[in-house]
């Protein structure tokens, strides 16, 4: 049980040394430390959730939009270091960019853009991009141009097709 700051702090130093064993580079280790656009959006123009059952990521993204423009986006992930990094990288990645070009973001794009996940990571961790993709479905089908068959059609996969977490 932690009871006090320093406890809090131990446990935090402790966690840090475990992901520099593992192999994160500085970037993942910064945006799990310092992530970026954390929180959430009151009437966001899209919301997007995914998971991993295997894992037990759970990543959220919420956007604001405005003429086809991402101009706010937050998220909340329940996961590990590299779940937290990918998902505040993500958001920064987006931020600003028209919703087609953001859709393009890919869970390799967001792997690269910190200086890669180790590999054992990359499966379930990288779902971030995932979970853009269906917030930007989500403001896509407010708008009325995506059906809303559409809602559960794609299911994450891992990025190194292992498909250990079931899809």
């Amino acid at each position: 049980m932690i009871n006090t700051d320093l406890e809090v702090y131990q446990y935090q130093l402790k966690q840090v040394i475990n992901m520099a064993d593992v192999g994160y580079s500085e970037k993942v280790m910064e945006h799990f430390m310092n992530p970026r656009n954390v929180g959430t959006i009151e009437d966001p123009d899209g919301y997007g959730k995914v998971g991993n059952p295997v894992c037990g990521d759970l990543m959220e993204i919420y956007i604001k939009v405005e003429d086809d423009k991402i101009t706010d986006i937050k998220f909340k992930t329940f996961g590990c270091g590299s779940a937290i990094a990918t998902s505040s990288m993500v958001t920064e990645l987006a931020m600003g960019m028209n919703i087609e070009e953001a859709m393009k973001i890919t869970r390799k794009d967001v792997a690269n853009e910190l200086d890669g996940l180790p590999p054992k990571k990359m499966h379930c961790s990288n779902l971030a991009a995932d979970a853009l993709h269906e917030a930007i479905k989500d403001y896509k089908r407010k708008k009325g141009e995506l059906p809303d068959d559409e809602k559960d059609k794609s299911k994450a996969a891992c990025v190194d097709d292992c498909h250990s977490c079931g899809n």
